[in-house]
């Protein structure tokens, strides 16, 4: 028969044991809780890489996700033919100040050596007044329409020769011949009765915004600034040379601020647009012909 201290010691072992079991079970208990937090942990930034891939391929179809500083433009066609945008160091267009002599004295010499590609009479000349009223435009082409809005207050002499030249129907039955796709530059460019880009109407005028918001010879007239999505502009040959020729804008651009910003494109200009810019190039390429044929069957001023 046992003795009491041969009980207590075999006690003391089966407290032991059972000591030993409920420690082996804590600790099993830590290692699996542990594991189920490394498993979550794991998910959590597979979860984030993920989200960031799909950011990144986000922003790189869709050009214009609010990285540049013109944020205020539409947003970009998705075109997958259309490099991504390089706006690069370019700052926005200047705030608008009025100059002093703002349509004062609208001038429309003939332009040297030039004949006109089209017969028109020259826009009245002298003090042209800078409303503010935007001036209201639908252009029909064989591509859709294009409504525009004509911003008289800030370049009231290239809009008094705009709707000249369309109360003339200059624009009627002529080609956007260039489409340019570029990363930095994306246009179509419309008004030459040639349709190659040597047409005009046989005279030409000043610049105005946003090279009058410099001084003469400021070297900043050779540093680009962004001409936003949705901007209509002048095309020329150099300072003072503008005719006929202009360019709307389908994603932001970069362009020295030599070139006259005479007004903004409507939505259904810019679907129009976003339609004629997914086609392309004729025969592909960056810069030539669209595609698809543009032709302008006629320009009202509303």
């Amino acid at each position: 028969m046992p003795t009491n201290q041969q009980r207590r010691a075999t006690a003391k072992r089966k407290l032991e044991r059972q000591l030993e079991r409920r420690a082996k079970q804590a600790k099993r208990r830590r290692i699996l809780t542990i594991a189920l937090g490394a498993v979550a942990a794991v998910a959590v930034v597979a979860a984030v890489v993920v989200a960031v891939v799909v950011g990144k391929g986000d922003h790189k179809n869709n050009p214009s996700a609010s990285t540049t500083p013109s944020s205020s433009a539409p947003a970009s066609p998705t075109a997958a033919s259309l490099p991504p945008v390089q706006l690069g160091d370019a700052a926005p267009l200047p705030p608008f100040k009025a100059p002093a002599n703002l349509g004062a004295n609208c001038q429309y010499p003939a332009s040297p050596g030039a004949k006109a590609g089209k017969d028109v009479k020259p826009p009245r000349t002298g003090k042209i007044p800078a409303t503010s009223t935007p001036v209201s435009v639908s252009m029909v082409t064989s591509q859709g329409n294009i409504g525009l809005l004509l911003n008289n207050g800030q370049a009231p002499c290239t809009v008094n020769s705009f709707a000249s030249l369309a109360g003339q129907d200059y624009f009627k039955d002529t080609k956007c011949h260039r489409l340019v796709a570029t990363s930095g530059l994306s246009v179509l460019q419309c008004g030459d009765p040639k349709g190659d880009g040597t047409g005009g109407p046989g005279y030409q005028f000043a610049d105005e915004y946003p090279t009058d918001q410099y001084p003469p010879n400021d070297p900043k007239l050779k540093q680009p600034v962004i001409y936003p999505r949705g901007t209509i502009a002048m095309a020329n040959s150099g300072p003072n040379t503008n005719s006929s020729q202009f360019f709307l804008v389908y994603r932001d651009s970069v362009l020295p601020p030599a070139y006259t910003v005479f007004g903004k494109i409507q939505d259904d200009g810019l679907a129009t647009l976003d339609k004629i810019a997914a086609a392309g190039v004729a025969g592909g390429g960056e810069e030539g012909p669209p595609a698809l044929d543009v032709v302008i069957t006629s320009v009202r001023v509303d």
